[in-house]
């Protein structure tokens, strides 16, 4: 089994809003997120939330997550893993470490982080682009006593620095990997990104529905 746990406790203070519940794709930022993340070949999803809880709790009703509540969100990041870690079943295997900030990570990237993970023998696994490592972290379920334990100053990075001979690196095709959403700008160039691959989506359709009509006017022309 592998789980997946949504971090979606910050206070958003550089956004001056709570951004993962502004408006994107149709959606909220953390709906959008939620939606790739289970669209992946994850088992169980769980977002953990802290500040404004009620509100993204809310965005997130109905659908199939669980909302762990981190109570000491301020703390910082690792606080959330941890909270999220404790609420994970025993028969978790993998763990997959995704922001609630980051709607630029699509379940295509995900779906190739389980299968490269599948295979490439390691227990940690993290994407790069151009050199730099970013999120989210996929690791074996075997770190999650010591994640629980350690790390308080480092966070997971922490976790990397430990255990170098275990950290597998994917080439991830964008930079999406390298990008969250902490300011207004942040916000603005994300919502650039999905109207230019929701413009190019419905382009490939349009062609496609173009060549269908093209095979399609020799078949009606004839007679029978």
């Amino acid at each position: 089994m592998i789980c997946a746990i949504v971090l979606a406790a910050g206070e958003s203070r550089r956004m001056g809003t709570q951004k993962l519940i502004l408006p994107f794709g149709g959606k909220t930022v953390i709906e959008h997120v939620v939606e790739q993340i289970t669209r992946g070949a994850v088992d169980k999803v769980f977002v953990v939330v802290g500040h404004e809880c009620e509100r993204i709790a809310a965005a997130l009703s109905g659908g199939p997550v669980s909302v762990v509540t981190n109570a000491g969100y301020k703390d910082g990041m690792l606080s959330s893993v941890r909270c999220g870690l404790r609420a994970l079943p025993k028969r978790c295997k993998a763990i997959l470490v995704a922001l609630g900030d980051q709607p630029g990570v699509t379940s295509e990237l995900i779906d190739a982080m389980i299968r490269f993970f599948a295979d490439c023998g390691k227990g940690i696994l993290v994407p790069a682009h151009g050199g730099k490592r970013g999120h989210p972290l996929l690791f074996s379920s075997v770190y999650r006593e010591e994640i629980l334990a350690q790390f308080d100053n480092e966070g997971l990075r922490g976790l990397l620095r430990a255990h170098p001979e275990d950290v597998a690196e994917l080439a991830a095709p964008h930079a999406a990997v390298l990008s969250d959403m902490d300011y207004p700008e942040d916000y603005r160039r994300e919502l650039g990104a999905i109207e230019t691959a929701v413009a190019r989506a419905s382009s490939r359709r349009l062609a496609a529905l173009g060549r269908t009509e093209k095979q399609l006017r020799p078949i009606r022309r004839r007679r029978f």
